[in-house]
């Protein structure tokens, strides 16, 4: 072990999206980092793992879910243009791949750029260092203290780094794992979790397949056929590779390359392009990035496995996704019926950063999972369980997040599953392990579900997560608490919440009351301590309405929430009045300053 340990305020492993958002608040809050990736590089899905079609909802151009996200991605759109020469475009709605699956598809190493510049002043101010290519080996743990982590460099020299606080944002749980603390794998039983979807016997091997994308262009004329893979034939036929989806129903959706299907489906071309040749002047080539069923790899789980089973896996699930485009190049039919194959698909390695062209790390889909707090369950935020606008309301909602409860096949799982959900919240509890003082997760290995987690784990939620989860532990170095004392303390959890809301966080729905607004603040904060009524109108629209008077259930239920919580300046609210009156006499109590 090379040198003395490291000694830091916040070690976190893992600089995907959790871990980069965790980093970035506790930098801001003015403490010490530490961030150790495995990988070269840092931005998890939305660079070393290939997923830069973003997977987000409906409202995210204007509810971002924290304003750092929202500057993330206009950066990116900034970054993508200006490294294609292109000027003139609204980068404000701008899709530079025009994919068809997200508002904004781009190049990895455009959101690379945007990453490394954030982190660069803080680095050069010696508050933050980052190592990449760096694994963890070891855990040292007394009881419910973690004391250190020892990592292995590229080079395969070790350094232990010590810390107040650490944050595991790493993309299997593996903190949890070598700390020996409690986790959960693969699939709960419904006797465990009374979820619907559940199975009746826990499944701990039924963990969702990952994939190895990769980037392909699409040159006329030329031929770029790679070497056939080796086992070709058995990957083809046991995925099997097909450009067929099938809706929940079971009924069939047959995509075409190029073409628009005969039912109106939109080219598989399109579907996660990232950049669209057309933009550039004259025009260039398509990249289009291939995240699909038939190369989702899911006959063995990464979890759990020895050095040597890890080494074996991932060459089965590189091989996998390199026969995928062996058979786009070869066998898929063509569009105009003209024969088999498009050899003029090229693999581009330099937009993965890699020799072999596929994606520098697996995309994950699920991790080991904390047993937290609390445990978001499937009924918490399933249309079905939720008949109002929102789902479950948390009181100690750190974030929010919208997505489908969306599952692809998992080992021992062939099926698929993509149910709605209501817009949802991330609650704190289920960030903080039981066992252990000073942990916290900040990725896809927080208190979800098998099927919850299918919600949590996409780019937005995860940066939400990694944003409270940075929050959290910078308030408790501050006041010297461990996690779960500040968890259950109503004056340090409210602290925590109100800094979070004063950094454009949103911890509740409210889509017509913008981070940048005056009321931002106290909207949160009235939606947070169960101001709307559920059975009036504001609980069936994710808006507040704040020109529209309070009902009286809803003054009601203010003057409580005012009542149970200390006011400096003993407030009293006079009825009637509107939302936004209400926000502005809230402000004046004082009760939203920490």
């Amino acid at each position: 072990m090379s040198g003395s340990p490291l000694q830091t305020d916040v070690c976190i492993y893992g600089a995907g999206l959790g871990g980069i958002a965790a980093a970035l608040v506790l930098l801001e809050q003015g403490k010490n980092v530490v961030l150790v990736e495995p990988t070269a590089w840092i931005g998890g899905q939305m660079t070393s793992q290939g997923v830069s079609a973003l997977d987000e909802h409906q409202y995210i151009e204007h509810h971002p879910g924290t304003a750092k996200y929202g500057e993330l991605r206009r950066l990116i759109r900034q970054t993508s243009a200006r490294m294609h020469g292109i000027t003139g475009v609204d980068r404000g709605a701008w899709n530079p791949g025009n994919g068809w699956v997200s508002r904004l598809c781009f190049e990895p190493r455009h959101a690379l750029r945007v990453l490394e510049d954030w982190f660069a002043p803080w680095i050069t101010a010696g508050t933050c260092t980052i190592y990449r290519s760096t694994h963890l080996i070891a855990a040292q743990r007394n009881q419910s203290v973690l004391h250190s982590l020892t990592f292995v460099h590229a080079d395969g020299t070790q350094f232990c780094c010590r810390a107040a606080f650490f944050v595991d944002a790493s993309e299997l749980g593996d903190v949890l794992a070598s700390a020996g603390l409690t986790d959960v794998v693969g699939a709960e039983a419904h006797a465990d979790t009374q979820e619907a979807l559940a199975p009746m016997q826990a499944c701990p091997a039924e963990v969702q397949g990952f994939t190895f994308s990769f980037a392909v262009s699409f040159e006329p004329g030329s031929h770029n056929v790679i070497a056939k893979p080796e086992g070709y034939n058995q990957l083809r036929d046991d995925q099997p590779f097909t450009l067929v989806l099938h809706d929940s129903n079971g009924q069939p959706r047959p995509f075409r390359v190029f073409a628009q299907g005969k039912t109106g489906l939109p080219p598989f071309w399109t579907y996660r392009r990232i950049w669209d040749g057309s933009n550039a002047v004259p025009a260039d080539a398509d990249i289009a990035i291939i995240n699909w069923n038939s190369n989702d790899y899911h006959r063995q789980s990464l979890i759990g496995a020895t050095l040597q089973e890890r080494a074996t896996i991932i060459d089965e699930a590189k091989r996998l996704s390199l026969a995928f485009l062996y058979y786009l190049q070869t066998e898929v039919p063509r569009d105009d019926g003209s024969g088999f194959g498009y050899p003029e698909l090229r693999l581009l390695p330099e937009v993965m950063g890699t020799y072999d062209g596929l994606s520098m790390a697996p995309y994950v889909r699920e991790s080991r999972r904390t047993h937290g707090f609390v445990r978001i369950t499937a009924d918490d935020i399933l249309v079905s369980a939720n008949p109002a606008a929102r789902a479950r309301a948390w009181p100690d909602s750190i974030g929010i997040g919208w997505y489908p409860m969306d599952l692809h096949p998992a080992v021992g799982n062939d099926m698929s599953l993509y149910e709605p959900t209501r817009p949802f919240q991330i609650p704190l509890g289920a960030l903080i392990p039981p066992d252990c003082d000073n942990l916290i997760c900040a990725n896809k290995n927080i208190a979800t579900t098998h099927l919850s987690n299918g919600a949590y784990r996409l780019h937005p939620v995860e940066w939400s997560i990694g944003t409270g989860a940075g929050m959290a532990v910078a308030v408790a170095l501050t006041r010297a608490m461990t996690l779960h004392a500040l968890w259950s303390t109503p004056s340090t959890l409210a602290e925590v919440q109100l800094r979070l809301v004063q950094n454009g966080v949103a911890l509740c729905w409210a889509i017509d009351v913008l981070s940048t607004d005056d009321i931002f603040a106290a909207t949160q904060w009235m939606v947070l301590h169960d101001v709307i009524a559920p059975d009036k109108h504001r609980s069936q629209s994710l808006m507040v309405f704040p020109d529209q008077t309070l009902t009286s259930t809803e003054y009601n239920r203010l003057c409580h929430a005012l009542a149970v919580i200390p006011c400096p300046a003993g407030a009293h609210i006079s009825y009637p009045l509107t939302w936004k009156e209400a926000c502005v006499a809230l402000a004046a109590t004082g009760i939203l300053t920490c």
